[in-house]
């Protein structure tokens, strides 16, 4: 389960392992955020070679996870755990060491929070997309919308769909039935690189395809689908219906839904609102 966790604003990709029960995190992003360095690749391929050099495991024991990279594609990034990490700031010279280190305690302690209390995760979700710059009208939207994809995604795990390509390609075809663009396309449209799509959409988009998958969700408790195909065809009914909503608010206003706006965009309506 791939997260974007905020340190001082900035993002780092994350990801927790339901079965080692830990935060495995994207070192490339920390060493951006720690060191402000515009090559961070190559300031961790140097560091891997020193450690290397110097008889560290440290090095040979990080892991690999695949997460969203710059081109908007799933790639394998080199990942470490909390405490692999808490050793290799260490090799890292930043004032901002120490309270990363704190940082880093305080997600586990989180963690373990909202295993225990479910809500404390949507306050904390809340307080991101604020400290981000959102409305509070839209991040109300966002939130339910997470909610619906769970959902979505529960559902599809129960007819046996695997996670990755297969939660991509079904996710590509409810997306181009509803706004008549691949996540691509959609993303391409915004400018969007590694961003999160629905993250980048507007009001009447999110609730749009929210429509798309939570019909889905339905349609497919009331067919039990038993093959992959099955699931296809599901997504594509469940896309179109919202589709077919889309169309009509269009005919109405006169106005395209699908829109080239981007978080920038939102953010700086949200903005303006408030001066």
């Amino acid at each position: 389960m791939e997260n974007i966790k905020l340190f001082e604003s900035q993002k780092i990709r994350s990801s927790w392992d339901n079965e080692q029960e830990k935060w495995f995190f994207s070192i490339v992003d920390i060493i951006q955020v720690l060191t402000d360095s515009p090559r961070s690749r190559k300031y961790w391929s140097a560091l891997k070679t020193k450690l290397k050099n110097e008889g560290s495991e440290l090095s040979h024991n990080m892991g690999q996870l695949k997460m969203m990279a710059d081109d908007g594609k799933m790639r394998l990034t080199d990942v470490a755990d909390t405490e692999q990490l808490f050793r290799l700031i260490q090799s890292i010279p930043s004032p901002k060491a120490e309270p990363f280190k704190q940082w880093l305690a305080k997600i586990g302690y989180e963690r373990i929070e909202e295993s225990q209390d479910p809500e404390k995760a949507i306050d904390r979700a809340m307080e991101n997309y604020l400290k981000l710059g959102y409305s509070t009208a839209w991040i109300n939207q966002r939130l339910k919308s997470i909610e619906v994809r769970k959902e979505l995604t529960d559902e599809w795990e129960n007819r046996g769909v695997k996670k990755g390509q297969e939660f991509a390609s079904l996710t590509d075809i409810i997306t181009q039935a509803w706004s008549g663009n691949t996540v691509k396309q959609y993303k391409n449209l915004k400018g969007l690189k590694k961003e999160n799509l629905r993250d980048n959409m507007t009001n009447l988009e999110l609730v749009l395809n929210m429509l798309a998958e939570a019909t889905t969700t339905e349609i497919s408790k009331e067919n039990n689908p038993k093959t992959f195909a099955d699931n296809k065809k599901i997504a594509r009914k469940g896309g179109e219906i919202a589709g077919n909503t889309r169309k009509q608010i269009e005919e109405q206003t006169g106005k395209k839904i699908v829109s080239p706006q981007n978080a920038k965009v939102l953010k700086e309506d949200s903005n303006k609102l408030k001066e």
